[in-house]
């Protein structure tokens, strides 16, 4: 499953972690320095969504949110110099696309007329395609920065673009994700993991972290912070990457609180789709996951990266 389904998670599920979760867990540090960015002296940079059906919209909205408060009365010039960012949507076709919770969004372009982005953003989503994959390959080879939130994850890593290298996703994703791409690897409890042009973010809330990352890299800490104030957004992640690390333990399924074995989604046994193997039964957030742990369940059951 590649976006998030519209179900909460159980407080008790959560809290059932497969052990303590000590002092040492949540510390902190700061990120590896990334190369800096060259931002136009004049004039905007152009920002690119993709989007298809089922975009969950915290994943897109987040990091546009971010960049359309950049503000720097420093640059002069017009107000395109001091908003340096240029925002729009690209997708299949320009019909209205229903994203989470059913907004209907109306595309800016298409992958055929869509002006080259330096920074691309790639959110959790359902409509992946062919023509989708084969723009963002093209478009990222004169891009600056190539940035996935949450599950849209899944959609860079099959472009190729992260191939061999580190990624992370959404927490509920890990191990979908590991077992898909063993040629990338997965940093489980990161916020964010950038790898050149690439990067990623982990589940929803991530992208802002990450969207002030590429603010900080074109433009510095000072207009980072400045726009995170303007917000009104308190979040350290963007500065602390590995702030995420509660979501690098594993959850631990017990009788009272089940856990889906594929996503750790608590369950209801009463009614969740259930499968037996080996004398034991497992039970199931939706009929997708069933189906995927029935295909292999000895690789579901074992440790996953």
């Amino acid at each position: 499953m590649r976006f998030l389904k519209a179900s909460g998670w159980m407080a008790a599920g959560v809290l059932a972690l497969a052990g303590p979760l000590r002092a040492a867990d949540t510390k902190t540090a700061a990120p590896a320095p990334a190369a800096k960015l060259a931002a136009p002296a004049t004039g905007q940079i152009p920002v690119a969504f993709v989007l298809s059906r089922g975009a969950v919209i915290i994943d897109f909205t987040g990091p546009w949110e971010v960049f359309q408060d950049v503000y720097l009365p420093s640059r002069g010039g017009s107000m395109d110099d001091q908003m340096p960012f240029r925002l729009y949507t690209v997708a299949e076709t320009k019909e209205p696309i229903r994203a989470s919770g059913g907004l209907k969004i109306v595309p800016d372009y298409t992958f055929d007329d869509a002006p080259q982005p330096r920074v691309i953003v790639i959110p959790a989503q359902g409509g992946e395609s062919k023509k989708m994959l084969n723009w963002i390959q093209k478009s990222a080879g004169k891009a600056d920065v190539v940035m996935s939130v949450c599950t849209g994850a899944f959609v860079l890593a099959d472009t190729g673009l992260l191939s061999g290298k580190s990624a992370t996703t959404h927490h509920a994703s890990y191990r979908s994700f590991a077992m898909k791409y063993p040629d990338i690897q997965l940093k489980r409890g990161a916020r964010y993991v950038e790898n050149g042009n690439v990067a990623t973010a982990g589940g929803l809330s991530s992208g802002i972290d990450l969207a002030l990352r590429v603010v900080e890299r074109y433009f510095g800490q000072e207009a980072a912070e400045s726009t995170a104030y303007q917000l009104e957004y308190q979040g350290q992640g963007w500065l602390r990457p590995d702030s995420n690390a509660i979501y690098a333990r594993k959850l631990a399924s017990t009788s009272a609180h089940p856990l889906c074995p594929v996503c750790e989604m608590e369950v209801d046994p009463k009614s969740a789709p259930k499968s037996a193997f080996k004398g034991r039964s497992y039970y199931f957030c939706s009929d997708d996951h069933k189906a995927e742990f029935d295909r292999a369940p000895e690789k579901w059951l074992e440790d996953t990266k």
